[in-house]
């Protein structure tokens, strides 16, 4: 197969289109599909060879795949890391982000707010296997010194959280967590590889889930881990080849070529929900808006430091109360009402009930979401027609 080089010094936007492709023999355009779950060798010697490691061949598609590598490597050039593996969902790269690295007695600290299957993997799954976890406000430094004052084998946290939409500060954390001798993984699925860069900022591990911006039209699900070439071949890569969390080639496929236009759309959601967030904070009706973007929000300067734009959602919250969240996001008739985010479709949520039902009211309350709290992930629909939506939905309140 040809293959693109790694070392070209193309822009962002360049690599997105080209870096990373192979070209198969019949020199096809469009990078291509290998739907296959195996590859056969010429003899039993360069099957042994294979399985020993003495030879760079693909062996068996839970392994490696061509379509899933030039995804990988194309994710890679766009971050900027050494090294990707893709997974077959956001969830199975996040535990498979902490579950390759830490053993029982080991240490995790993580930010309290947090997806809520991520905090299930916090809180419910590592502890069952003997692992200490500490949760703390993602917010407080003062909570991550205390807790990073004793040796720690893991950080996680995600900035912009979901939903609440904290920004943490990436540096600080990651110098304090180094210190503790601690391996940072941050989910940066809400800044997208166009908006933020945590390995820039220090951190060790990055990961996403694909499903949302990168794929962004709804169609496939997916995940990604982008580390140091070290960490993934020597830390990750055993676990991920026994357990088996790869990514089905046809998705990898329509990941690589939604990469082909993550930039431009990521750019239109976010300056759509710019414009969404001040239109309403010029309503009367929600009590609080949410969006990294205003100066309202407590960590925009944070924000503006380590992101080049602010996001693709914004929150609100009525009062607090559920009745009038479920009537407004009943009457909407262009938004719909889906848990998934960064579509080409804007979609709302009400988390207290659906993506954080199983926390208690207590630890919602502690993250701000209220029974008025809702989530918009803003799409690439006019923004006029989304304002027009927002408002007739607002007068039925």
């Amino acid at each position: 197969m040809t293959i693109e080089p790694k070392e070209k010094n193309w822009r962002p936007q360049t690599q997105a289109v080209r870096g990373g492709s192979r070209r198969s023999a019949f020199d096809e355009t469009n990078e291509a599909i290998f739907m296959t779950s195996g590859f056969v060798y010429e003899n039993a010697e360069d099957a042994e060879a294979a399985f020993k490691n003495q030879t760079d061949r693909f062996i068996y598609s839970r392994y490696a795949n061509p379509t899933n590598e030039m995804f990988q490597d194309r994710l890679c050039l766009m971050e900027g890391a050494e090294a990707c593996r893709a997974t077959a969902s956001g969830m199975a790269a996040v535990f498979a982000s902490l579950a390759c690295q830490v053993s029982a007695g080991d240490r995790v600290v993580g930010s309290r707010a947090l997806f809520g299957s991520c905090q299930f993997i916090l809180t419910e799954i590592l502890p069952r296997f003997g692992v200490e976890v500490i949760i703390v406000d993602g917010s407080d430094l003062d909570q991550w010194e205390s807790a990073l004052s004793k040796p720690t084998k893991a950080v996680f946290f995600e900035t912009p959280s979901n939903p609440g939409l904290e920004i943490i500060d990436v540096r600080a954390i990651c110098e304090m967590s180094h210190r503790s001798g601690a391996v940072v993984v941050v989910d940066n699925v809400f800044a997208t590889p166009v908006l933020q860069h945590p390995l820039e900022l220090e951190a060790d591990i990055v990961v996403y889930s694909t499903t949302k911006h990168i794929d962004g039209q709804g169609r496939t699900m997916g995940g990604a881990i982008l580390a140091s070439e070290d960490w993934v071949n020597e830390t990750l890569s055993p676990f991920y080849r026994h357990t088996g969390p790869s990514m089905s080639p046809f998705n990898a496929w329509v990941l690589l070529k939604a990469l082909e236009t993550l930039e431009m759309r990521v750019q239109k959601n976010c300056k759509s929900a710019a414009e969404i967030a001040k239109f309403l904070e010029e309503q009367k009706e929600p009590t609080r808006v949410l969006y990294p973007g205003l100066h309202s929000h407590p960590q925009h300067e944070l924000a503006k430091a380590q992101m080049s734009d602010f996001g693709t959602v914004v929150c609100l919250d009525l009062d607090g109360k559920k009745e009038r969240a479920f009537n407004f996001m009943n009457a909407l008739q262009l938004i719909d009402i889906s848990n998934n985010l960064g579509d080409a479709k804007s979609l709302t949520t009400h988390p207290a009930t659906t993506t954080h039902q199983r926390i208690s009211e207590e630890e919602r309350s502690q993250l701000g979401i209220t029974d008025g709290f809702i989530r918009l992930s803003i799409g690439l629909e006019d923004v006029e027609d989304l304002k027009e939506d927002i408002a007739q939905a607002l007068s039925k309140v």
